[in-house]
């Protein structure tokens, strides 16, 4: 079975122990929410699916956890740029195969075209979450202005406005979120 991904969120706890290679999991990130300071985000990654299941980590109460399989391996040293952006797509059920193949073909060109660095393309795991189909995104900037200029970039971008955008929307359950996140430094988890 192909690797899980765990994407968390929580509010702010100095204990929170994500765990580390020698308990069975891979933490590949953990970041600061640029809009939420409270906000705790994490990525890690197990073997599969019964790993994440035996993982006895401390579980923040109140976390919104997303059971995630990425689409090519995640490289965690690509997860240490200066701004991370994982935007959310929420999708109808079943939708999921459907939307990846869009989203390959006509989302993904303009979007590295106008500057953004592609980390993964994610998708959930029906296992983890029956009720949430989402296709999770995962970019890099240097830092908030080459985000903004991404931003811009796209909006001239006519392709963009006037086809692909309505397209992306169409097909969304509700509208995206998008985290934005800076990268907390590698050290060992706070205890």
């Amino acid at each position: 079975m192909a690797e899980v991904l765990e994407l968390g969120q929580c509010t702010h706890r100095p204990d929170l122990d994500l765990g580390g290679s020698g308990d069975g999991v891979r933490v590949l990130g953990r970041f600061r929410d640029r809009d939420d300071e409270d906000r705790v985000v994490w990525l890690r990654a197990f073997a599969d699916l019964a790993a994440r299941d035996a993982f006895h980590g401390d579980q923040a109460p109140g976390a919104d956890v997303l059971l995630l399989r990425p689409s090519a391996p995640v490289d965690p040293s690509a997860l240490d740029a200066g701004l991370v952006t994982i935007t959310l797509y929420h999708l109808p059920p079943g939708d999921e195969d459907a939307f990846v193949d869009f989203f390959t073909t006509a989302v993904h060109p303009l979007l590295t075209g106008t500057g953004a660095r592609p980390l993964a393309v994610l998708r959930t795991l029906p296992e983890g979450r029956p009720d949430a189909g989402v296709v999770a995104w995962v970019a890099s900037f240097a830092d908030p202005e080459e985000l903004r200029e991404h931003v811009r970039t796209l909006g001239r971008e006519p392709r963009w406005t006037h086809e692909v955008l309505p397209a992306l929307t169409s097909r969304l359950a509700r509208p995206p979120e998008q985290l934005q996140l800076a990268p907390v430094a590698s050290s060992p988890p706070v205890r």
